[in-house]
């Protein structure tokens, strides 16, 4: 006996406060902010913030940036429309920057 309380429902009562904590835990990570496994919308940058990627053609629109794009991956080479600031762009690994401007301008 724990000052003349018996143990047993001494320790019970303290069960609802360890099932309340590990309930505010469970919904602190389930709901914390930064943490979420969703892919956020891309964001619109200049063209030279596309890290390795830089821009080959500067299309009107997408649907001409499209058929460039096509067109470079039919002789091998990665290619990738964005949309920038500027407008859309059609952008390549700066290795293949030679080839994909010889490849258009045929």
């Amino acid at each position: 006996m724990l000052g003349g309380i018996d143990n047993g429902l001494f320790f019970k009562s303290f069960a609802g406060f360890v099932v309340i904590a590990f309930f505010i835990l469970v919904l602190r990570w389930a709901f914390s902010s930064g943490h979420s496994l969703i892919e956020r919308p891309g964001k619109r940058g200049k063209a030279d913030n596309y890290g390795l990627f830089v821009p080959v053609a500067s299309p009107k629109n997408l649907i001409e940036g499209e058929i460039l794009r096509q067109k470079l991956l039919a002789v091998g080479i990665k290619a990738n429309l964005t949309q920038t600031i500027e407008g859309p762009r059609l952008m390549v690994f700066k290795k293949d920057l030679g080839v994909a401007r010889a490849t258009l301008a045929s």
